[in-house]
Parts: C-alpha cells; sequence; structure tokens
C-alpha cells in the first residue's frame, strides 16, 4: 500500500485525536471528550497536519505496525479494520463515496467534543461512549 492509499483509510471521524488517561499501574486507558487543539472539531480534520508533529508533541504516526499494538483504537477505525483483515464500514467514504457519511452516521466526534485549550481537567471529561 502506498502512503497516500494508507492515508485514504482515514474516515474523519477523529476519535484518534482525543486526548486519553492511561494509568502505568494497569496500564488501563479512559478516553475524554477533549480533542487535540489542533483539531477543527466541526471537519474532524487536523488545522494544520503538514506540520501536527512539530506542535503536539505526543502525536503519533499510524503506521501498519503501530496500530496492531493500538489497543485504545476504536473497533470503527478504518486502519485497524484494515489490520484485523476486516471490512470498511458502509459509512466509510472509500465505501460510500461521501466524506459526510462518517458525521451523519454519528461515529466522528462533531458536537461531541471539547478543544483541550477549553477543557479544563481531564479527569472530568472521561467519556464511555468509546468503544
Amino acid at each position: 500500500m502506498t502512503k497516500g492509499e494508507w492515508e485514504s483509510l482515514c474516515d474523519g471521524c477523529a476519535k484518534c485525536c482525543l486526548i486519553k488517561l492511561e494509568y502505568e499501574d494497569t496500564g488501563e486507558v479512559d478516553h475524554t471528550d477533549i480533542a487535540c487543539r489542533l483539531l477543527d472539531l466541526e471537519s474532524c480534520r487536523c488545522s494544520d497536519y503538514a506540520h501536527r508533529f512539530k506542535k503536539v508533541a505526543d502525536c503519533l504516526s499510524l503506521n501498519p505496525r503501530r496500530v496492531r499494538r493500538l489497543k485504545w483504537l476504536p473497533s470503527t477505525c478504518a486502519y485497524r479494520l484494515v489490520a484485523e483483515g476486516h471490512d470498511l464500514y458502509w459509512w466509510h467514504p472509500l465505501v460510500s463515496g461521501d466524506p459526510d457519511t462518517v458525521h451523519q452516521a454519528g461515529i466522528s466526534l462533531r458536537g461531541r467534543a471539547v478543544s483541550e485549550d477549553k477543557a479544563g481537567e481531564p479527569e472530568d471529561h472521561i467519556v464511555d461512549w468509546m468503544d
């Protein structure tokens, strides 16, 4: 798969852009509804994708090897689905042909997240709607 093909797997849900709390003693991860400060909460896309690694120290590049190890990726994540040998969902833009179906299906963060610049304490933003 080329880099462009790999990048096209991103469905625009933005769930990987949420702040996560990992507990060192147990390795458990809690998800929050706090989004990276670079995330445009309406489009669910990074506002500075080309420079995200320079601006956000813990931003991760998703590659096939890393995706297999990241247990916190949602079960709907196209990168995870492909790595596990599953088909993409009907709402994925590569299947539907429409980048808005991820939002119409209620999969994306649109309307469900707050920017880290306005959030306050992460512990106050833990959610249970991530899978």
